[in-house]
């Protein structure tokens, strides 16, 4: 999947060492074994990492492996862990994506950026990945309004990962047209090679080839914003 974020002309591949699952019998990730597979992988196509820090004591460890972390939905409102990364990335290059909380406001979204930002860490994107309703059809529901209100809010960026709030990979390229057109400033889109064989969220991930071909997919719906992929 590494390599074909990178015929695909993409710069960041995310890739989840440690994994936050709601039943403690499914699949955690790989922990730290995982973490140097990734950045091994990724530096040698030239790609920066994305990944998620779940606890405090493993924020050094994972600095050391990627170049964005990724504090997730279920961690949004852990303040002891948002301020232990923002002093940690204080005058680095690292940065932060911070994904909005399952049942989270924007105001609460956007407060638990500050803790971030106000320990120092001044690089912050934002990430609308769905929230939860009573709707089942899919996973969660994709807040597009959130993505608009909070760029006018802030002046923090605001990606879309339409892979989680869907569930299912084939509402993933309409969402991402729609987050294209509500001024998203990027996406996170989940894709494996063989997606019936992912040990998690195999269901709601591309296979290469549709990501492969995203941006000539997405470019017309940029364009007509002024925008483009890339």
């Amino acid at each position: 999947s590494a390599k074909a974020v990178k015929q695909a002309g993409f710069g960041y591949v995310r890739g989840g060492a440690f994994k936050p699952r709601t039943s403690p019998y499914s699949f955690q990730g790989l922990g730290e074994e995982g973490l140097r597979i990734l950045s091994e992988v990724s530096g040698d196509l030239g790609l920066k990492v994305v990944t998620e820090v779940m606890d405090p004591y493993d924020i050094e460890m994972v600095m050391g492996h990627a170049e964005i972390l990724q504090i997730g939905a279920r961690n949004m409102a852990n303040f002891s862990l948002l301020k232990r990364v923002g002093a940690a990335i204080a005058g680095t290059d690292h940065g932060v994506v911070l994904k909005r909380g399952l049942s989270a406001t924007v105001e609460e979204w956007l407060l638990a950026a500050e803790y971030v930002t106000a320990a120092g860490g001044d690089n912050v994107v934002l990430c609308e990945r769905g929230i939860r309703t009573f709707e089942t059809s899919t996973r969660f529901t994709l807040d597009l309004s959130a993505v608009i209100v909070a760029k006018r809010l802030s002046d923090l960026p605001v990606i879309v990962d339409p892979s989680h709030a869907a569930g299912r990979r084939d509402l993933v390229i309409p969402l991402s047209k729609a987050a294209v057109a509500a001024e998203a400033d990027g996406l996170m889109v989940e894709s494996h090679h063989e997606p019936q064989e992912a040990l998690c969220d195999g269901e709601q991930a591309l296979p290469v080839e549709a990501l492969i071909g995203m941006k000539d997919v997405l470019q017309p719906f940029a364009s007509a914003m002024g925008r483009e992929v890339i």
